[in-house]
This record gives C-alpha cells, structure tokens and sequence, in this order.
C-alpha cells in the first residue's frame, strides 16, 4: 500500500516499519514476526551531475560578486554548504594555494585546495564588501555578526540555476558533486579526491569515479554503423 498507492519513499516506509514494531513490541507487548514487517534496502542512486559549462553558467548568473564567490569556493574547493558556512578569512591560505576546512563533517578539519581563479573572485568580492568584523567570518550574514546560513546560500544557488536555465534537479551540494567528479576526469586519484572531500571511508568516493568513467571518452555504438550517414541524409518524415 505505501509503495503502489502512496508511492513513498524507501526511508518514509522503513519509518513506518519501525513504527509497527515499536507498537507491537513495546506498546502492545505482542510478539511479531519482523518478517511480515520487513525494512527495505535503501536505494542507491547516481547523483544528478552539473556539467562544467552549466557551472559556469551558474556563476555567470549570479546577481552579486558575494554570490558568485560562495558558489565558486563550494565548487573549487569541493565544500558541503555548511563548510562554506562557517570559513573565516584566515582559512583562504593565497600562498599555499590552500583553504582550510575548520568545521568539517565529524568535526575532523582538513586542507583542500585554494584555486586561482577563485582566489580572484574571492578578492574582487573582498575589495567591495570588505566583511570586517571580530569573528572573521568570509560571508557574514545579513546581521553582520553571524555567518550566512546555509538556506541563503542554497537559495542563492536556485535563483543563479533558475536564471541560467537549468531545470535538472540540482541542489547546492551538486557543486560538491561535480568538483570531484571533474577532478577525477582530470586525471585525480581516487584517494586524493577522499581526502579533499574529507570522506570517512574510500568507498563513500567510489560512486564519483563511476559518473566521471560513465560516458567519459565514449560514444554510442550506433554512430559507428555505416548506415548512419544514410539516415543523416534522408530528409524523409
């Protein structure tokens, strides 16, 4: 019933299950057989990946130079959005070419890296906004004394996705996925991509090197048939 007619999701039903034991073996105090209420596998699905040209041209339209450099930080720099939140000036190192990710996931920090071009943007939008103040934080919030939340920075992302046509579903952790997944197509190890994201485990990096070898040099056996050209040429309906 909540798979054919609600058509939940896999994580709303296992809710659900649990819900039921709970009932029977804790409320009722009733013996259940937990086959009858069975947890389902979670699926696994790809990420929807952002193109380098349609990242481009979501910093082309962003509305202000604040906006574009908190995308352009995420995606050079391979950042969660609450990553991004919370980088202090002194996290951008320009001579090691490095930034430092104080808050990251588990609260393990870490270094990945500062790119030029970013650092660019960073200092353009540094030379306008000049966000002085004694917490040090890089993209202040709109009070001035706290860090930009992460539900500004992703509506930052949607209006700057909305303006450049993109209609996949994307979100702002799409900038994570397409930075490793780029680095990897560049020729990254799998290990150094781990560490730049501040993955617990390699395994958790092993699906970015499936998107970047999906489609990556290849092309459908269909246009090496012989017959294609016939058909590019047949102006029939």
């Amino acid at each position: 019933y909540l798979i054919q007619e609600k058509k939940f999701a896999t994580k709303t039903i296992n809710l659900h299950s649990a819900a039921i034991r709970f009932l029977f073996a804790v409320t009722l105090d009733r013996p259940l057989n937990y086959l009858q209420v069975p947890r389902m596998k979670n699926q696994k699905n790809l990420p929807v990946l952002l193109s380098r040209a349609e990242v481009f041209s979501l910093f082309e339209h962003c509305s202000t130079l604040k906006h574009r450099a908190m995308l352009m930080v995420i995606y050079s720099a391979g950042l969660r959005v609450s990553e991004a939140t919370m980088l202090k000036t002194h996290h951008i190192d320009s001579k090691a070419m490095r930034v430092l990710v104080a808050c990251g996931k588990g609260g393990k920090a870490r270094y990945t890296l500062l790119s030029e071009t970013c650092l660019l943007d960073l200092r353009a939008y540094w030379r306008v906004y000049r966000p002085n103040h004694p917490e040090g934080w890089l993209f202040p919030g709109t009070r001035k004394v706290t860090p930009v939340t992460s539900r500004s920075i992703q509506q930052v992302f949607d209006e700057a996705r909305k303006r450049a046509g993109i209609t996949k579903p994307v979100s702002i952790h799409s900038l994570r996925h397409a930075f490793a997944t780029h680095l990897l197509e560049d020729g990254a190890t799998l290990l150094q991509v781990k560490e730049l994201l501040g993955h617990a485990s390699i395994q958790t990096t092993t699906i970015y090197l499936h998107l970047a070898h999906l489609t990556a040099g290849l092309k459908s056996p269909l246009d090496n048939w012989p017959i294609v050209s016939q058909l590019e040429g047949d102006t029939r309906d």
